[in-house]
């Protein structure tokens, strides 16, 4: 199975169009949405998908954010700030990130096997322990194009993979 992970898109409604494109050319079937959705009207672009989300700072409208992944039925869920999910037997927890010391923290209990998060608008995949962290980039208008990117976790593989959203 491939999830894609993607994060911070602040309302940036082309980033996101071009990220769904790209998870349907990777044939996603799962998308993972580490924070800063922002606006109600983010869920429903990703309504081909299952998706999972959880709260970042900027997600003030709570309650309607709640209402639109309602809107998507099937096992799409907004998880509050934190998820702790599991695909094809791979753990994988979920936040927003905003204190790195709280990412680490999580990584270094070794008891994920991907930790995700987003926040700080650049992307990352390293190594902690037997844990791979993961911020797939972010679509936030100063984010450098390098860290304009999305994340494909391959399940069967275990494997990563980024995509510009430049291409």
């Amino acid at each position: 199975m491939r999830v894609g992970i993607i994060a911070d898109t602040h309302d940036n409604v082309p980033a996101i169009e071009r990220a769904t494109e790209i998870f349907d050319d990777e044939g996603v079937e799962i998308v993972v949405h580490c924070g800063d959705f922002v606006a109600p009207l983010v869920p429903p672009y990703f309504s081909e998908f299952e998706l999972h989300g959880v709260l970042g700072n900027n997600d003030g409208d709570a309650a309607n954010l709640q209402s639109a992944f309602d809107s998507l039925g099937g096992e799409s869920e907004l998880h509050g700030r934190f998820a702790s999910l599991e695909f094809d037997g791979l753990s994988v927890a979920v936040l927003h990130g905003e204190s790195l010391e709280e990412v680490r923290a999580v990584a270094e209990g070794e008891r994920y096997d991907y930790v995700c998060y987003g926040h700080h608008h650049a992307r990352e995949h390293s190594e902690e322990g037997r844990t791979t962290v993961l911020n797939p980039g972010a679509h936030f208008p100063p984010t450098p194009d390098e860290d304009r990117t999305v994340a494909i976790l391959d399940t069967r593989s275990e494997s990563v993979r980024f995509r510009s959203m430049l291409e």
